[in-house]
């Protein structure tokens, strides 16, 4: 009998050869095949590897390694290049030249360090980690941290009153949580998902880095805000404001639909103020970045949520938040969510958001614990989008969404 020579072959050709039996495992393919000699045969069903995403970098290295290496016997054996053992899969991947070094991170960061601030350059390094998954981050890191520490030191010099003074473990410690912070924000994963060691803070700073982006505001401030401009109110404005601060304070929830020009600016401002003098959180999001500039502490809805792009073609889809993340902290405590120029969203946007709020707070009904308050520019404005009919766009707008029923219309004249 000749034996298959399985050492010259990678794992993902071992199905042409072999197939799983109950009675005898590895057993030579079926006969119904080619012949290529005697036992042994050739079978045309091509072999399947899972496929990986980037950042399951373990997995992906994995993978990388049963294409590219032929007959290994265990998953220790397969981490074994040219009789030396690496410990990582990674390690083993860079070893056999499958990995692209990073000459070209090194010179970006090299060239940016001579004309870039070092808020500049952190935040640079944080898009490279989050998009394009450096083979050695750690040793990006140690080569350029001092750059990326500079302001640091500068500020710790200015406080102490020493210029003398140099850069030390606890400069470099307080960058990196700068950078772990922004990687959270960009992709929502900490900086040892990328290969590299974790900064000294505790677990609740790690999941604050939102929370203190909505409590940053002076509440004294807020309060003075709301205390000159609400006696400037005329009767109108001063109902529809009492009635959502009201739903609010008594944690009543709802949806509140807010039409006229006039309500867009200085009144949705105030309401904000108010909320946030209490320390309480409020989230105001536009759904264009016009839109977002005129309100206290405004992004759009996009970026706030992490709504996916192809929304318009999927009416199950959530918002890209995980139970567990900074984000969903925030939205644990949010009292209010302004959203402006909402009927420029697909219905699709808001029932996202809808979904994702229940599976956060765990709750069937999500309008008893949280207020919406919507900026209609609108009732008759439809969505227009690639290749679509006038039912298309009818259907798409937000007065076709299950939630308009739920709406709380308040209109100034």
């Amino acid at each position: 009998m000749i034996l298959v020579p399985l050492h010259e072959h990678y794992s993902i050709q071992v199905p042409r050869y072999f197939t799983w039996t109950q009675t005898k495992h590895g057993c030579p393919a079926s006969k119904a095949h080619q012949l290529l000699h005697v036992s042994i045969y050739l079978n045309q069903t091509p072999g399947a590897i899972i496929y990986s995403q980037s950042k399951t970098h373990g997995v992906l290295y994995l993978r990388l390694l049963l294409v590219n290496v032929t007959g290994p016997l265990s998953f220790q054996d397969i981490r074994k290049v040219n009789g030396q053992q690496y410990p990582t899969y990674k390690d083993a991947c860079l070893a056999l030249g499958l990995l692209e070094d990073d000459n070209q991170w090194e010179c970006m960061l090299a060239e940016a360090a001579l004309n870039c601030t070092a808020i500049q350059i952190r935040l640079l390094f944080a898009i490279v980690l989050t998009t394009c998954f450096p083979a050695r981050a750690q040793i990006l890191w140690e080569n350029h941290k001092d750059s990326m520490t500079d302001d640091i030191l500068h500020q710790h010099r200015i406080r102490c009153h020493d210029l003398t003074i140099t850069f030390s473990d606890e400069m470099y410690n307080e960058a990196l949580i700068a950078i772990e912070d922004l990687c959270i924000v960009i992709a929502n994963l900490p900086l040892s998902n990328f290969g590299m060691n974790s900064p000294n803070r505790t677990a609740s700073d790690l999941m604050n880095t939102e929370m203190n982006r909505e409590l940053q505001y002076s509440t004294v401030e807020m309060a003075a805000i709301v205390a000159r401009n609400v006696p400037l109110m005329n009767e109108e404005q001063r109902t529809i404001y009492d009635r959502i601060m009201l739903a609010v304070s008594a944690g009543q929830g709802g949806f509140f639909g807010c039409t006229g020009w006039n309500w867009q600016n200085i009144r949705y401002l105030l309401i904000l103020a108010e909320i946030r003098s209490n320390n309480g959180i409020a989230l105001a999001v536009a759904s264009s970045g016009i839109a977002a500039t005129l309100l206290d502490g405004g992004r759009t809805a996009h970026s706030v949520f992490k709504l996916p792009l192809n929304i318009q073609n999927n009416p199950d889809a959530v918002c890209n938040i995980k139970k567990q993340s900074s984000m969903a902290t925030v939205l644990k405590r949010c009292k209010l969510i302004i959203w402006d120029e909402c009927t420029m969203a697909h219905k699709h946007s808001l029932e996202a958001l809808n979904r994702t709020l229940k599976d956060i707070k765990t709750v069937t009904n999500y309008l008893a614990e949280l207020c919406w308050s919507f900026q209609v520019i609108s009732d008759k404005h439809f969505q227009s989008f690639h290749r679509s009919t006038y039912a298309d766009e009818i259907n798409a707008c937000l007065k076709s969404s299950p939630l308009w029923r739920n709406v709380e219309k308040l209109q100034l004249k």
